[in-house]
């Protein structure tokens, strides 16, 4: 799978405006949203940061209670994703478990603790962008 097309100038302005949806959500991100909740991940959340920032599109936010589920949410998600051809420009944090970070270029996910979550509140400080509860 390749990477989407660079995002147009009309869709950062639609995208300010447009409501999030699951169905409008590219197809890797789906199905990174998918192995998550396969995995039982806590409080998924897609943030649409294209009419806000340049260096990625989504960010992918979600939870596991201990540091053995969010090695497996990351796990699952790199594994599904190769699966289409998608490998992670980086990742940080599998070592500690607290703060998951996986760089797909156009997308961000991050995997947190509880603890983690609550302290660096990604949700707060992205407060304007769109977002979309899965």
């Amino acid at each position: 799978m390749t990477k989407p097309k660079k995002t147009s100038a009309k869709a950062v302005a639609a995208a300010k405006t447009a409501k999030l949806t699951r169905r409008l959500l590219p197809p890797a991100l789906k199905a990174a949203i998918e192995a998550s909740l396969n995995k039982k991940a806590e409080d998924v959340v897609v943030l649409d940061l294209r009419a806000a920032v340049t260096f990625t599109e989504f960010f992918l936010i979600m939870t596991g209670l201990n540091v053995r589920q969010t090695g497996a949410l990351a796990e699952v998600i790199e594994h599904d994703l190769k699966a289409m051809n998608l490998r992670p420009i980086g990742m940080e944090g599998a070592a500690r478990g607290e703060w998951i970070l996986m760089d797909y270029g156009w997308f961000i996910v991050h995997i947190f603790s509880p603890a983690s979550r609550d302290y660096y509140a990604l949700e707060r400080l992205w407060s304007d962008a769109p977002s979309l509860m899965v």
